[in-house]
């Protein structure tokens, strides 16, 4: 028996779209039919006529949809996404629901009056069109604070498409207009203001947040959890100062923002602000056609989201629900089930509303759920801070400390899957236990009971996803989610359903799904074999025969690395550039302040003093950190983005290389000095390592790889600690595999005795590429050789016995990577159309990025803290000191 959301009464996505739904089973009796009219086309608009008609079999209902936008339905939960690349079409809503042969969509249609004696709408285009029931749907606009200067060029709101895509264009035009970087200001410290920011700092503009009150995301988290952002927030050079009001905006000669006011009386130079302030309802057509409207604002509706009208329903950000309108998609989708629902002749309330909330910047994790503010009577809050690493977590829990009431998780949001659904529900163990740093935190004990939330953006339970799983036959999480929408609006619970699909197929019998992504079914290892036979060598081609979509953060840089691994291209030619994580795209490591650091290739640690003098020029001109390398190398800290073409020419025309630190590649090949110059070595070391690395350079891979060569028994070069270690005896070369650091070391383990040069060559080889084409995604060597079935006696078998028959293939793979080997610094440098990729401002690429800056510490440049750079004298862009007042 198909189960009831017990959070809205409706039942489950899964039930709407199967044919036992079907309204002659006696389950719903639609008490009217005709036209329903639903005014506004946002994404819970979408969500009503999704379910209305997927629910009406009997055909009872035709819906007419009216937007006052020139696009239909979009994200707008994603729409930050616009400045990581995402176009309007990526970010559009399924358009397959709207164009369901009973709905007809107009938009540029803003609606200006309603008659509800006639039961009636028109429109400014003078369009008037009937209705059985009118559902309202508007949302909500930006608030607008009542100062002097709103109105002025360069000012905006962050709510549309059409405003980001204002905000990109200004940013673009008044850059090349100043022939400098810009400065902006976002006015309002939450979700939004945050998400603005870090849009404004992606467009290359040096922000800064004012927060009226004490606090960053005041809605959200206590004072100890919004000081731990903040400290988050400026670590990636985006200022904030908090208890500021903006009172003025100020415009030049040309009508341009040119500075604002604070109540203070401090006045700063500006180039763009954007306003973050809150939204108000919608609701000035509901107060034409004098429908109850809240004090406060937005359409007075009861638990069945009708209005003072009986044939009037409001859903989502207009309406307002125990004198309550709250900006968030989760209790609109809610309120869109429960309008279908009745419309539909069922019975279905409104909960409520669900105020948790994830934070969506890229390298800042937030998360707010449930009671966070201990409102409960009697509650108890159990807090972790670590602020040397930025994590600040605590739990809200009843007053015997055995029931999860809510919790704020800032700089670690790992266990919000987890935690959120058990809110109201004991957590089972030592509620300080979950607050430990996420490898060693406890999965919560127990299956999540049915009716437990798991996706609280669309009401979807845990009993919801099994149901999809057992009675509908969902084979994987992406069947599920296009299924029950679990998962389907800000994905981030969709690593828990994943997590409950593999656990109800297992408990069923059923094949568990180790698919690379919701867009391959395949394995990684699966889709290497599927491109190398298939011989495609676009992200396009591929998705389109052997996947679905358009591709995601998981399955795109997957297969930019297997395509790396196959043809050896240059990481920014075409598809692969769009492809690829942040640091592989500019080929250098993002550090925590927003700049790069640069790792030439030092193969074995062997470098001369020419060699070194020029690494020390290049720092000492450029005004880097530099610092040695576990690994034997010298890391240059602290360049621009724009500074690295020059780097790296300099770095080039002295014999240097790319030294792939930022890459899922060989890192290092670390060596003692061996029979060259240690009385203990028997063999030698360095020439091995040097041999090693300039063979595998370049080398793409599902993780890092590192190698260590010691030239004796004394294993000073650490090699049982690499993914390949070398160790010298004097009947040859012992080699060793599957050594790993991190948060789970591993001792690699002896593979081979007594190898000449050319047998352990040949033995790296073949090991790499298989593990190169078989290894999961983000897989190490050592989990990935103890998930090997037959483990390292199979993989001895399959290197030198070639006991699956393609040890000839392997070896040709190898000499086809060393044969087209190119370093990919020369490449890019060689290349114009690259080399753009590198100019931090338009038409001003010789501008010092003004959010970095530094401080002197023992003899050299560091990021300054929050604090230093605001109180003294610091270094702005690497390489000019400055004074702030």
């Amino acid at each position: 028996m198909a189960r009831t959301n017990p959070a809205t009464g409706t039942k489950h996505a899964a039930d709407r779209r199967a044919k036992s739904a079907a309204y002659g089973d006696g389950v719903l009796h639609p008490a009217s039919s005709g036209s329903v009219v639903v005014v506004g086309a946002g994404m819970v608009a979408h969500r009503f006529v999704e379910s209305l008609t997927s629910r009406d079999a009997d055909g009872r209902w035709s819906v007419t949809v009216l937007g006052d936008e020139a696009r239909g339905p979009y994200d707008r939960v994603g729409l930050t996404g616009y400045f990581s690349g995402k176009t309007p079409d990526d970010l559009a809503l399924d358009r397959a629901v709207l164009d369901h042969e009973r709905v007809r969509v107009e938009t540029d249609a803003r609606v200006t009056r309603i008659d509800r004696e006639n039961r009636t709408v028109t429109t400014a285009g003078g369009s008037t069109h009937s209705y059985d029931r009118l559902v309202l749907a508007t949302g909500s606009y930006a608030a607008r604070l009542a100062l002097d200067g709103f109105d002025h060029r360069g000012c905006f709101v962050y709510r549309t498409l059409d405003d980001v895509a204002g905000m990109r264009d200004w940013v673009a035009k008044r850059t090349a207009q100043l022939g400098r970087p810009l400065r902006g200001a976002v006015v309002g410290g939450g979700l939004l203001g945050l998400e603005a920011a870090g849009a404004l700092q992606a467009e290359g503009v040096s922000p800064f947040v004012l927060q009226s009150n004490e606090r960053l995301m005041s809605a959200q988290l206590d004072l100890g959890g919004a000081k731990a952002l903040q400290r988050l927030i400026e670590a990636r050079g985006i200022e904030v100062r908090t208890s500021s009001v903006t009172t003025r905006v100020d415009a030049d000669v040309s009508g341009a923002v040119c500075g604002i006011e604070l109540r203070d009386g401090t006045w700063e130079a500006v180039d763009i602000v954007v306003f973050t302030v809150g939204v108000r309802p919608r609701d000035e057509l509901a107060r034409t056609a004098e429908l109850a409207v809240d004090a406060r604002g937005g359409v007075v509706i009861d638990g069945g989201c009708d209005t003072s009208d009986p044939s009037i329903l409001a859903i989502g950000e207009v309406a307002s629900f125990d004198g309550q309108c709250i900006g968030l998609v989760a209790p609109g989708y809610a309120m869109a089930e429960v309008a279908a629902t009745r419309l539909l002749g069922g019975e279905a309330s409104f909960p409520g509303f669900d105020t948790s909330a994830k934070l969506k910047l890229s390298g800042v994790e937030v998360a707010s759920f449930g009671d966070a503010f201990a409102e409960t009577p009697n509650a108890l809050d159990v807090t972790y801070a670590d602020p040397v690493s930025g994590v600040y977590k605590k739990l809200v829990l009843s007053d015997d400390a055995q029931t999860l009431l809510g919790g704020i998780l800032v700089g670690d949001a790992s266990a919000y899957t987890s935690l959120r659904p058990l809110v109201g529900r004991a957590l089972g163990g030592d509620p300080a236990a979950y607050l430990m740093p996420s490898d060693l935190a406890p999965a919560p004990q127990g299956d999540l009971p049915a009716d437990a939330i798991v996706c609280s953006c669309n009401g979807v339970t845990a009993g919801t996803v099994r149901d999809a799983v057992t009675e509908h036959n969902c084979a994987d999480a992406a069947e599920v989610k296009a299924c029950t929408k679990a998962g389907a609006a800000c994905g981030s619970c969709f690593t828990l359903v994943k997590k409950l699909v593999a656990t109800e197929l297992a408990a069923s019998g059923k094949e568990v799904s180790n698919g690379l992504c919701e867009h391959f079914s395949f394995t990684r290892a699966q889709l290497f074999d599927a491109v190398r036979v298939s011989g495609l060598t676009t992200f396009t081609s591929i998705v389109q025969r052997f996947g679905t979509g358009r591709g995601c953060d998981i399955c795109k840089p997957a297969l930019a690395s297997i395509l790396a691994s196959l043809y050896s291209g240059h990481v920014l030619d075409g598809e692969l550039a769009t492809m690829q994580d942040t640091n592989d795209h500019v080929m250098a490591n993002i550090q925590r302040d927003g700049s790069y650091s640069v790792v030439p290739r030092i193969p074995g640690g062997e470098v001369t003093p020419e060699g070194l003098v020029v690494i020390g020029e290049v720092a000492r001109d450029f005004g880097l950190y530099t610092k040695i390398t576990g690994g034997q190398r010298i890391d240059l800290f602290g360049a621009r983005l724009d500074q690295l073409p020059d780097i790296w020419k300099r770095l080039v025309d002295a014999g240097f290389e790319s030294g792939h630190a930022y890459g899922k590649s060989l890192r290092t090949v670390k060596s003692c000095v061996g029979s060259t110059w240690c009385r203990y070595g028997v063999q030698d070391s360095v020439g091995m390592a040097v041999q090693l690395e300039l063979r595998y350079r370049g080398l793409r891979s599902p993780h890092k790889i590192k190698f260590g060569v010691s030239g004796c028994a004394r294993e000073c070069a650490e090699a049982r600690g690499k993914d390949v270690g070398v160790i010298a005896t004097e009947a040859g070369w012992n080699m060793y595999v599957g050594g790993n650091g991190g948060f789970t070391p591993r001792h690699a383990v002896l593979f081979a005795e007594g190898l000449d040069d050319d047998g352990l060559l040949r033995a790296i080889d073949r090991f790499l590429m298989f593990y190169i084409r078989t290894a999961d995604r983000l897989q190490r060597t050592a989990p990935w050789m103890e998930d090997y079935e037959g483990g390292l006696e199979a993989l001895q078998g399959v290197v030198f016995d070639d006991t699956l028959g393609i040890a000839e293939d392997l070896d040709r793979a190898m000499a086809s990577h060393i044969d087209n080997y190119e370093d990919e610094w020369a490449a890019t440098l060689a290349d114009p159309e690259k080399l753009k990729r590198f100019e931090s401002f338009v038409n001003a690429p010789e501008v010092a990025d003004p959010s970095l800056a530094y401080v002197a510490e023992r003899g050299q440049a560091r990021p300054a803290t929050a604090e230093e750079r605001t109180s003294g004298a610091v270094f702005i862009g690497g390489t000019t000191l400055a004074v702030r007042s």
